[in-house]
């Protein structure tokens, strides 16, 4: 089984103002003539970490992390001000035109492969190959098995903790009672609610109890980011059209592509993969057995190790 690649050190790091708002941190390590991958980090919120430079082989890629608007070490922190899913979309390809890179591989889990997908979508030609784990297709139905049934089911213990700070006569829509939460003016009950919510996926994410992952998520800076962000998408169905995905797959057709997603994903059910998959044939599903949602999951960090490798093959012939 592969493991991830040794620690690296980012080579450049800029910052990129996109508005009058909004600064984005990216970064580039490995290797300048290398083939460009972008990781695309999930949430919306959740940032970058380090050990995202290691799924890639660094004498021979040139690896760019981006936090997108509000997340991690983009500035401000959480703000939800022009922070929506075709802004994040113009974000990529401004970020793409800064580097001067032609033609890129994506690489992105969750969130990220909602977004991955739609940059995709809407930039085909500018698009090696994608990596993609755990996919959210941000269907009304994917958001309500988080947040309102589903994987309550699953961990009734758990969401009895996230229910917690909601009044019972709040909890017929959670994601509208904690956005409420989560946009007030009380400090104390906006980090409160950010805590909850972003413990709740946490706990959720993999397979076997992790408590290093519920410890990131439940940290002050990454939960403040997650919670808001994520919520204010969902509470706008991820500034997305009905199906949008899907019904632009064939946007996708020529663009190769792995799809990862473990058997057992609580956080987005394995029924996102099997539709897109059947939407994008010319995608491989890679259905892993002994996993959950989360990247650092051993099986999952050995199959996209192996898809990054797959799709550079792929991809390498028709690179700009």
């Amino acid at each position: 089984m592969l493991t991830l690649y040794p620690e690296i050190q980012p080579y450049a790091r800029h910052r990129l103002a996109v508005d009058d708002v909004h600064e984005l941190y990216l970064e580039e390590s490995g290797n300048p003539e290398g083939t460009p991958v972008l990781v695309v980090h999930g949430g919306p919120g959740g940032g970058c970490e380090d050990y995202h430079r290691r799924f890639f082989d660094a004498e021979r890629f040139r690896i760019i992390l981006l936090d997108q608007r509000g997340a991690g070490r983009s500035t401000p922190l959480a703000a939800l001000e022009g922070n929506d899913t075709p802004n994040l979309v113009a974000d990529i390809e401004a970020v793409r035109q800064f580097l001067g890179v032609d033609r890129w591989m994506l690489f992105g889990g969750s969130w990220g492969s909602t977004l991955s997908l739609i940059y995709a979508q809407s930039y085909p030609e500018r698009v090696l190959g994608l990596v993609l784990r755990g996919i959210f297709l941000c269907r009304p139905r994917d958001i309500h098995w988080l947040y309102q049934e589903g994987a309550s089911r699953v961990f009734p213990d758990y969401w009895q903790d996230f229910q917690r700070l909601i009044p019972q006569e709040e909890r017929d829509d959670m994601v509208a009672a904690y956005h409420r939460r989560l946009t007030s003016n009380n400090e104390l009950e906006q980090i409160q609610a950010a805590k909850a919510w972003s413990v709740w996926e946490g706990r959720c994410a993999t397979l076997q109890p992790n408590p290093k992952v519920v410890e990131h998520f439940g940290h002050p800076h990454v939960a403040i980011a997650l919670a808001r962000i994520e919520c204010h998408f969902f509470m706008n169905q991820g500034f997305l059209q009905p199906d949008q995905i899907i019904n632009n797959a064939d946007k996708l057709a020529r663009i190769p592509g792995i799809i990862v997603h473990g058997r057992y994903d609580m956080v987005c059910p394995l029924d996102n993969a099997f539709a897109l998959s059947a939407a994008w044939p010319e995608a491989e599903l890679q259905i892993i057995r002994d996993a959950g949602h989360s990247a650092s999951e051993p099986a999952i960090v050995d199959a996209l190790i192996r898809g990054v490798e797959q799709i550079a093959v792929k991809g390498a012939p028709s690179a700009g």
